[in-house]
């Protein structure tokens, strides 16, 4: 890939006036980064800053998001994180903190009950045998429920803010053309070959050999039950569309911007980076790049290096001159110590100076470059997404 010469801000800056200027914030980005957590932190530091209703979503898998929150377990409908966990933390929150993750089945459940032209139609898609599989599997069901229930629940209006953490880069690009899929699933001549011999009772000449073969391979009454479930299904075709259309528009509204979360390591960088021109060609606002467990600043320094240098090359000379202290039968422990400490802290400075490089040949030029530390214990609670936020925060 082709690197240009620097020309993004300075790492440092702050997601405050994105997320207060904003009533969807969606997080991208390749797997393990700490997608998830940004996503958790940001919406946690804006419920506690901005005050107001803010919902985190997520549409991962991965459940992960429960125990950072202090919830025993979170599911489709929305679940308030407790004052007391914010309280354990040492914050006090101007707002209140939900959060929320996709349930597909009983989704997909919710959504047929919504379009469907009436009771019986609903009822006999629900009580159809492949139902079940379809809701799971059809069509990356997961994207497209995951899009119409980010569209419900802002059509309620009981958020202030919605962040959504998603599925892992390449997954994510799913995540957004799903409800052009869906749209154009419903108008595609795969459907038409599947119902209207069906339909008309009446198996053209040329559609005959294939149904001929089908009918051995599959059975006759698996091809009747495809058939029967998509033209129950396709009497929703114009709530599908236009909801999905609707998907759409909110995706691309100004209300809307995306975050594209990635380290400074080479892979999960470059499909940081292709993320975010994915944004650019469809058109989609590109709010921030937040890089993730960034190595400090000072081990850049020169004076440091010098220092580490002079541990590791003269290790022995320092350990002898410390022997008064340390005792004479140490020596050479402490020279191996000062030496590993010497090299350790420069081969960081390289990964640091490599980071740095990384960082300033960016090709995508976000509004908000925020640089988030490495640190050395996992998140694992309210206290810890904080410590994030405030690096969020700018702070």
């Amino acid at each position: 890939m082709a690197r240009g010469s620097p020309r993004v801000p300075a790492a440092g800056g702050s997601l405050s006036g994105l997320l207060a200027s904003r009533e969807i914030v969606v997080a991208c980005g390749p797997g393990g980064v700490g997608k998830t957590t940004t996503a958790a932190a940001a919406a946690a530091m804006a419920a506690a800053r901005l005050g107001g209703k803010v919902l985190v979503l997520t549409v991962d898998p991965a459940k992960r998001l429960a125990d950072a929150l202090g919830l025993k377990g979170i599911g489709n409908k929305e679940k308030r994180v407790p004052e007391k966990a914010f309280t354990d933390a040492g914050v006090k929150p101007e707002g209140e903190l939900y959060a929320a993750m996709l349930d597909t089945k009983e989704s997909w459940d919710a959504l047929i009950s919504h379009h469907a032209p009436d009771t019986r139609t609903r009822d006999e898609i629900l009580a159809n045998p492949l139902y079940r599989n379809i809701s799971g599997r059809f069509v990356q069901s997961h994207d497209y429920i995951a899009m119409e229930r980010l569209f419900e629940i802002h059509a309620e209006g009981t958020y202030d803010l919605i962040v959504v953490d998603t599925p892992p880069t390449r997954n994510a690009l799913d995540f957004l053309d799903a409800p052009e899929r869906m749209a154009e699933f419903f108008s595609s001549r795969l459907l038409r070959w599947l119902i209207v011999p069906y339909r008309s009772k009446i198996v053209n000449f040329a559609s005959r050999p294939f149904y001929q073969v089908a009918d051995r391979i599959l059975g006759t009454q698996f091809l009747s039950d495809i058939a029967e479930f998509f033209i129950l299904f396709q009497s929703m075709y114009d709530g599908f569309v236009e909801r999905a259309r609707s998907v759409q528009r909110l995706l691309a509204d100004r209300r809307t911007s995306f975050i594209v979360v990635s380290t400074l390591e080479a892979v999960p960088l470059r499909e940081g980076e292709f993320f975010a021109q994915a944004l650019s060609d469809r058109q989609l606002h590109l709010g921030a790049i937040v890089l993730n467990k960034v190595l400090p600043s000072y081990l850049r320094d020169p004076g440091g290096a010098a220092v580490a240098a002079r541990l590791r090359d003269d290790a022995a000379k320092l350990a002898a001159q410390l022997s008064p202290i340390t005792g004479g039968a140490q020596v050479e422990q402490v020279e191996r110590v000062l030496s590993e400490v010497g090299s350790s802290y420069l081969d960081y400075r390289v990964i640091a100076e490599r980071e740095a490089e990384e960082q300033a040949e960016l090709e995508t030029v976000p509004e908000t470059l925020v640089s988030v530390p490495f640190f050395d214990t996992d998140v694992y609670d309210l206290k810890g997404l904080f410590r994030i936020g405030e690096s969020l925060w700018g702070r």
